[in-house]
C-alpha cells in the first residue's frame, strides 16, 4: 500500500479527536508575533496539551509555519531539518547594475560559510550551509525582489548583509517563507490565523467540517522517510516498544544503518524506527504511537 497516496482516506476515517491528537497545521504566520506566539495562540484555541513548530520565523517574517499538535510533536525532528524556500525584498545602499548584482550572487550559491547574526539564540560559530538557488525576480532602483532556496538553519537576513559587503551595502526589508520541507503556501490546507480561529469556533459549536479540512494527518511523515510494512501478528508487541525482527516485516528492508524509517501496519502508523544491524534485529524504535 502506498501510504502517501492515501492520506485523504486516512483523514476521512479518523475521528476529529484522533486527528487533533496526531496532526499538523500549515499556518500562515503574519508579521508581528513570534513563532512561539503563534504556537501559543493555536494551543489556547484548541486547548491542546502540546503544540510545536517546525522551524522558527523572525517576528517580521511571514509565511509557512507548520505546527504539530500533541503527539505529532514527536515528528518535529524529521520535519525541521528539511530545506526552505523564501521570497524577499532586499534594499541596496547604493544603486548597482543588475548584471553586477547577479555576478556577486553566484558567490552566495552552493556551499557557503555563515556565522549566525549577533541577535541569534544559537552559538555564533561559523557553519556550512547549502544555498540551492538565489535569483533576482525583479529590480527597481535599489529595491530587489529575490527568491532563495536553502538548507534549514540558513539566515537569509545575514546573506543579504554579507552580499551587501561586496556591493556597497544592502539589507533585507521583507521576507516570506513560501515552503518548509513538504509544506507550501500553495497547499489546500494552508490557512491564516483568522481562518484557523473561525474553523475552531465552528468546531466548538458542533461543526467540525472546516477544522477537519485543514488538519494534516501525522502519517504525512511517509512523504519524507521510507515506509516499512510489518505483519498484523507483530503489531501488539511493536506497540509496546519491542525491536523489529526480520520475521516481523512484510518485505526485506533496504537502507543504511541508523537511517530513520516509518513503520506501518497496513494504513496504520506504528512508529518511527532506526535501522540497525544486530543479528535478526532490523530496527529499533525511536517513537511509538501506542
Amino acid at each position: 500500500m502506498e501510504i502517501k497516496k492515501d492520506l485523504e482516506k486516512l483523514k476521512s476515517e479518523k475521528t476529529i479527536q484522533e486527528l487533533l491528537e496526531f496532526s499538523i497545521l500549515n499556518i500562515e504566520k503574519p508579521s508581528g508575533p513570534t513563532s512561539f506566539g503563534v504556537v501559543e495562540i493555536v494551543k489556547k484555541e484548541l486547548e491542546a496539551k502540546k503544540v510545536c513548530h517546525f522551524g522558527t520565523l523572525d517576528p517580521r517574517v511571514t509565511g509557512v509555519l507548520p505546527l504539530a499538535l500533541n503527539r505529532a510533536c514527536r515528528l518535529a525532528t524529521w520535519f525541521m531539518k528539511k530545506d526552505k524556500e523564501y521570497v524577499g525584498i532586499m534594499k541596496l545602499h547604493k544603486d548597482v547594475e543588475e548584471k553586477k548584482l547577479k555576478e556577486e550572487i553566484v558567490n552566495f550559491t552552493g556551499k557557503i560559510i555563515q556565522k549566525p547574526p549577533v541577535r541569534s539564540r544559537v552559538k555564533r560559530v561559523e557553519r556550512e550551509r547549502k544555498i540551492y538557488s538565489f535569483e533576482i525576480l525583479e529590480k527597481e532602483g535599489k529595491e530587489v525582489l529575490f527568491k532563495l532556496k536553502c538548507e534549514a538553519g540558513t539566515y537569509v537576513r545575514k546573506i543579504c548583509h554579507d552580499l551587501g559587503l561586496k556591493i556597497g551595502g544592502a539589507h533585507m526589508t521583507e521576507l516570506r517563507r513560501t515552503k518548509a520541507g513538504i509544506f507550501s503556501e500553495n497547499d489546500k490546507e494552508f490557512v491564516n490565523l483568522y481562518e484557523f480561529e473561525k474553523a475552531v469556533d465552528e468546531y466548538k459549536k458542533g461543526n467540525e467540517e472546516n477544522l477537519r479540512k485543514i488538519l494534516i494527518p501525522g502519517e504525512v511523515i511517509s512523504k519524507i522517510i521510507p515506509v516499512i510494512q510489518v505483519k498484523q501478528d507483530s503489531l501488539n508487541k511493536l506497540l509496546i516498544g519491542k525491536p523489529i525482527f526480520k520475521e516481523d516485516i512484510v518485505e526485506e528492508v533496504e537502507g543504511k544503518e541508523k537511517e530513520s524509517i516509518a513503520i506501518f501496519c497496513g494504513d496504520r502508523f506504528v512508529e518511527i524506527a532506526r535501522l540497525v544491524k544486530e543479528g535478526n534485529i532490523v530496527a529499533k524504535p525511536e517513537f511509538v504511537l501506542s
